[in-house]
């Protein structure tokens, strides 16, 4: 496991984590103190502006509903995933968000915690394609408050994703 450097220490393994060990891929762990008090911005936000990163470079994790099958987002926090381009990515006519208790249930995080990661039922995962013009991208790490920064191949290698423009800003 070389490479493998921490940047804090974990207050605990996720499921997300125990994915990326297992599939031997270079990662950070970065934690922060989670607050209410600002979620008018949303949880990626508050995650760029905590750990210091550029709102381009973090990513929130989305999970939307084709109608035939549940796709997974990974789009910036500083923008909105564009279900149509969403869609178009997986061969599907449209889609809808995900309803939240449908998210959770199925990915097996809280909302807000949501991990590309290690989630209970695999679904098919589209990465915007921005997320290529950096080394490392933070995506969640399985709860609030714990990030892990990943470079955008290995999360493509790792699960399988497709890389498609699917942001809107």
């Amino acid at each position: 496991m070389e490479g493998m450097g921490r940047k804090t220490t974990s207050k605990g393994s996720t499921p997300a984590i125990v994915e990326l060990e297992r599939a031997g891929v270079a990662f950070d762990i970065y934690e922060y103190e989670h607050s209410n008090d600002h979620m008018d911005d949303g949880y990626g936000i508050e995650a760029a502006r905590k750990l210091g990163f550029d709102e381009h470079q973090v990513f929130k994790t989305l999970m939307a509903d084709t109608g035939a099958a549940r796709v997974v987002g990974v789009v910036p926090v500083s923008g909105h995933m564009d279900l149509k381009a969403l869609a178009a990515a997986v061969g599907a006519k449209k889609a809808s968000m995900a309803d939240p208790k449908v998210a959770m249930r199925e990915s097996g995080y809280v909302v807000g915690g949501i991990s590309p990661f290690g989630q209970r039922t695999r679904h098919t995962t589209v990465l915007d394609e921005s997320a290529l013009a950096y080394d490392r991208i933070l995506v969640s790490g399985g709860k609030r408050g714990f990030s892990v920064g990943i470079a955008p191949h290995d999360l493509v290698k790792v699960l399988d994703a497709i890389t498609a423009p699917i942001a809107t800003w």
